[in-house]
């Protein structure tokens, strides 16, 4: 005797939603975690990047007595014949020093992911292409206008991200890194700091990263920060 049950091939239209309904539902619980993970990622990679950048600065300490400034610049230049363009007053500039005296040949230690930095660094350390603006993710503390030693207080920083943009006032952005700041200091440690309401960092006794009043780490320095140069 043979059968009359018809068999349906497919989804229905109804069911076909209700599989898209629950696939967006899924999407949209796991969004956040990807995302806060990519930013956790990218926090590490500051961080292992700040610890070379601390490295290379007391290598060129070494080398030139202290970390880079404008009267570096011009001995780097003429101990090297290099071309690269060291004029500048951002941390760019600074930073193409260390390049420029053949401490690293990368650019790469110089980048963290931020609004200002929308790719990684190329690697063209060419004269006109190292360090170009977009490059460097890392902000650049001088004692005024001279750089700093490690001489000084080893708790100093010395360079930091993320930066709001363009800022030289020590405020950060809390979105690139889940809320924290990256300092690198002056004893090659890389710390990462809550960011406040405010957009700062507290360094211990409600002292912000720049504040040289009495009793802070800075002593009798100037703190200055160098904001990386953007496109």
């Amino acid at each position: 005797m043979k059968s009359n049950r018809m068999y349906r091939s497919g989804f229905t239209l109804v069911e076909l939603l209700v599989v898209i309904v629950i696939i967006a539902a899924l999407a949209g619980l796991t969004a956040p975690m990807v995302m806060k993970q990519r930013k956790k990622a990218d926090q590490t990679e500051a961080i292992s990047n700040g610890k070379q950048i601390g490295i290379a600065l007391f290598q060129f300490e070494t080398d030139y007595g202290t970390y880079p400034d404008k009267e570096t610049a011009v001995v780097v230049a003429d101990s090297t014949g290099s071309t690269m363009d060291t004029s500048g007053d951002t941390s760019n500039d600074y930073f193409r020093q260390l390049i420029a005296a053949k401490v690293t040949e990368s650019e790469v230690m110089f980048y963290a992911k931020t609004p200002y930095t929308p790719r990684k660094p190329d690697d063209d350390i060419s004269a006109g292409q190292a360090l170009k603006p977009g490059e460097v993710g890392y902000g650049y503390i001088m004692n005024d206008e001279s750089g700093f030693s490690s001489a000084g207080n080893p708790g100093r920083p010395v360079a930091v991200t993320p930066l709001l943009l363009g800022s030289t006032t020590g405020e950060f952005d809390p979105d690139a890194f889940l809320g924290k700041a990256v300092v690198v200091k002056m004893d090659n440690s890389v710390v990462s700091y809550q960011i406040r309401e405010d957009k700062k960092i507290s360094l211990g006794a409600g002292r912000t990263l720049l504040d040289n009043s009495e009793g802070s780490i800075w002593g009798a320095a100037t703190p200055v920060l160098k904001a990386p140069a953007t496109k």
